[in-house]
């Protein structure tokens, strides 16, 4: 396989420090809810069951701030957004250690409302950077450089907590997540490209342009791979923990983690990427026969290792569609659903993969994430079909402009009264008209001459691409004609 698509990604200005970056500011977010975990269920020696409320009040509150902060980076910038929640997750971490059970539930949802965005920043600032043709490598290797972070972090969370203690490795991640936070408001990497800035000053991004059913399809799928990744870990460490293989789980996780970083770094090499409901799809299916193997650890491994290359293409595949699909002036809040929908996907997972295990055994439970995961893709589908073209998107965010030059055309009265001419292109579909829907103009693609042309505003859909009428679309010219006066 080529490595010029990494190298000729690298290249490009501010990416390899952006990237080196969120791997260093992953690592103590990654860390967040082991840390918890263990603080009450070992050092305040709460139990299981107390530090599962811990982890669900953060998880909530992390899935309600994600597109919240994602929209506050879109309307006022990153730097302003990381400075308070760097500030809310320094405040937190120094006293976590200290606080009573019942206050510390209740901060904990809030310093997951206030989570540093480092997830969602940094694909949205990479999708800012890197060109469009060029973003499958780059979201490829973003999901390598998660992976390394959730190889890193847990670990170093659980081997702090056992030899130091809760209050010094508590502090330490507090610590780590300041020094993420003023890396990130130093570096302040773009999260538009100049050109993306230039567009978005002209116009506003409504939510209902991308806020649409393939949009909610797209979360629905990324919510799949994190339900069949999170079953597919808890059904691994039950079936080794049942069999009396405990001691080799950190190795045969860890197996399964480079799996995903070779499918990753092959991916992203790829002359051509594919869809996230393939890959997600075929994740599931490839899931479904792993307990079937027996107990032996061993070939459990080797038999997650189909499914396991899959991961990180799955993942960052969701987010190369994302970044093609959401206007550049919502792609903060649009990143942020997606983390929303990560967190969703495993959250859902834990107890039902828990259940399956419990009353049915571990094997079973690889067959239900598996089949979760192939069913949700398959309601998906019909949604993401009707998906909105690019063009499309771009003829919707400028109808209002269209409505304005009609309206102002209407008004234009007296011996200066001027023909108007709106001349409408699309991808695929040039179409001119002019303005308050008179015959086409000499020279235009569509409608054929005879026709009647349509209303202004009108939208029309063939074969994925859109062409608007009546000044909606990418260009409008305006041709100014004065009739001579009558005396």
């Amino acid at each position: 396989m080529a490595l010029d698509p990494y190298r000729r990604l690298l290249k490009i200005p501010g990416v390899p420090t952006l990237l080196l970056v969120g791997l260093l500011a992953r690592v103590p977010s990654t860390a967040t809810g082991m840390a918890l975990t263990l603080h009450v269920a070992e050092i305040l020696d709460l139990g299981y069951t107390k530090a599962g409320l811990i982890t669900l009040a953060s998880t909530v509150g992390m899935a309600i701030g994600s597109p919240l902060s994602g929209r506050f980076v879109d309307k006022y910038g990153l730097r302003p957004v990381v400075t308070v929640t760097t500030a809310a997750q320094a405040a937190f971490w120094a006293c976590a250690w200290a606080l009573p059970f019942p206050v510390l539930v209740g901060t904990a949802a809030l310093a997951g409302l206030l989570g540093l965005p480092v997830f969602s920043v940094t694909r949205q600032c990479l999708a800012a950077l890197v060109p469009e043709a060029q973003r499958r490598s780059a979201f490829a290797l973003d999901s390598m450089l998660v992976e390394l972070s959730y190889m890193t972090g847990p670990a170093l969370a659980v081997a702090g907590l056992t030899t130091l203690g809760s209050g010094i490795t508590m502090t330490v991640i507090g610590v780590g997540m300041t020094v993420a936070g003023v890396g990130l408001i130093v570096l302040n990497p773009p999260t538009r490209s100049a050109a993306e800035l230039e567009e978005q000053a002209e116009r506003a991004t409504p939510r209902r342009q991308w806020l649409t059913p393939a949009f909610v399809a797209l979360l629905g799928t990324t919510a799949a791979a994190t339900f069949v990744l999170t079953a597919t870990e808890l059904s691994l460490v039950a079936t080794m923990d049942h069999t009396g293989q405990t001691a080799w789980i950190g190795l045969a996780v860890g197996i399964w983690c480079v799996f995903s970083l070779v499918g990753g770094f092959v991916y992203g090499g790829l002359s051509r990427g594919m869809s996230p409901l393939v890959l997600i799809a075929g994740m599931g299916l490839l899931t479904i026969p792993v307990g079937l193997v027996g107990e032996d650890w061993h070939w459990l491994v080797l038999a997650l290792l189909p499914a396991g290359v899959l991961c990180a293409p799955s993942l960052s595949s969701t987010v190369d569609v994302l970044s093609r699909w959401v206007p550049s002036g919502a792609r903060g809040e649009a990143m942020g659903f997606h983390g929303t929908a990560l967190l969703i996907g495993g959250a859902i997972s834990a107890p039902i993969a828990g259940a399956v295990i419990d009353g049915s055994g571990p094997e079973w439970a690889f067959v239900v994430a598996g089949l979760v995961g192939v069913v949700m893709v398959l309601v998906a589908a019909p949604f993401w079909r009707r998906r909105p073209a690019p063009a499309r998107l771009e003829a919707e965010a400028l109808l209002e402009t269209a409505a304005a030059l009609d309206e102002h055309a209407a008004r234009i009265e007296g011996p200066a009264v001027a023909e108007q001419f709106v001349r409408v292109e699309a991808m695929g579909a040039g179409t001119a008209t002019r303005a308050k829907g008179a015959e086409p103009v000499m020279g235009s693609k569509s409608p054929a001459f005879g026709e009647s042309a349509p209303a202004p505003g009108d939208v029309v859909v063939a074969d994925g691409e859109a062409s608007a009428r009546g000044g909606a679309a990418v260009l409008a010219e305006t041709e100014t004609k004065p009739h001579e006066s009558v005396n």
